[in-house]
């Protein structure tokens, strides 16, 4: 488990922690990564869960997620009236959200 492990570091060496994590996910090891750094999560991960006020907010597969809903699941922006209209309105019209 690293919670926010490339934080405090450069460009160089958060590349290296990124291909640390790479090689043990291929290695088939679980590796829980905790960041707000959207572009290290997807560069690395298969499964994205978002825990907001204590409770699990979403989950997605990295492949079918925008940044956009995940960022909407973290801030809570997708627990609104208006946002849950859109979504609705996007999925009658066959679009993916």
């Amino acid at each position: 488990m690293l919670d926010e492990p490339t934080a405090a570091l450069g460009v160089a060496q958060t590349a290296e922690v990124l291909n640390l994590i790479e090689r043990l996910r291929q290695s088939g090891l679980g590796v829980i990564l905790v960041s707000h750094n959207m572009a290290d999560v997807q560069a690395v991960a298969d499964r994205i869960v978002v825990l907001r006020l204590g409770r699990n907010a979403a989950e997605f597969l990295v492949e079918e997620a925008t940044t956009e809903d995940v960022v909407a699941a973290i801030t809570g922006a997708s627990d609104n009236v208006v946002a849950q209209r859109a979504e609705r309105a996007r999925v009658q019209h066959g679009e993916r959200s």
